[in-house]
């Protein structure tokens, strides 16, 4: 798979999450993908991503840049949303929040096999302390 190609496939795995086309996600990530180390399969990958669409009902995935280097893949995405509860241990509570997520992704076979993620919470953190 090329550049542009990778490009592509990321692209459509992005309007999969935004869609929440759950049955869909097994074209895109391998039955033994693995987020920062911990071996979800696609079962535990699809219970995580619901989970983050039950406790921030208007997510929405949004890439701010976009480096493709088969077979791998650097994301910052941008969200602007409002997590209902709590969210990385802050009590965001319906607070409208902005923040990034830079991504590392590893494809195997045109799949996600592993990710690499970290969210900027200091970002929230700022946020929620402005009155």
């Amino acid at each position: 798979m090329n550049k542009a190609e990778l490009a592509e496939l990321y692209r459509a795995y992005i309007a999969c999450l935004n869609a929440q086309d759950w049955a869909r996600l097994g074209v895109f990530v391998a039955d033994d993908a693995q987020h920062n180390g911990r071996p979800l399969g696609l079962s535990g990958y699809r219970a995580m991503l619901e989970k983050d669409f039950r406790e921030i009902p208007d997510l929405s995935f949004n890439i701010e840049l976009l480096v493709c280097d088969p077979p791998h893949v650097a994301s910052r995405l941008a969200f602007d949303c409002t997590p209902k509860g709590r969210f990385l241990g802050l009590e965001v509570n319906g607070k409208r929040v902005s923040f990034a997520e830079n991504v590392f992704y590893e494809f195997r076979d045109g799949k996600i096999a592993q990710v690499w993620s970290v969210i900027d919470k200091a970002a929230i953190e700022a946020q929620l302390q402005r009155p």
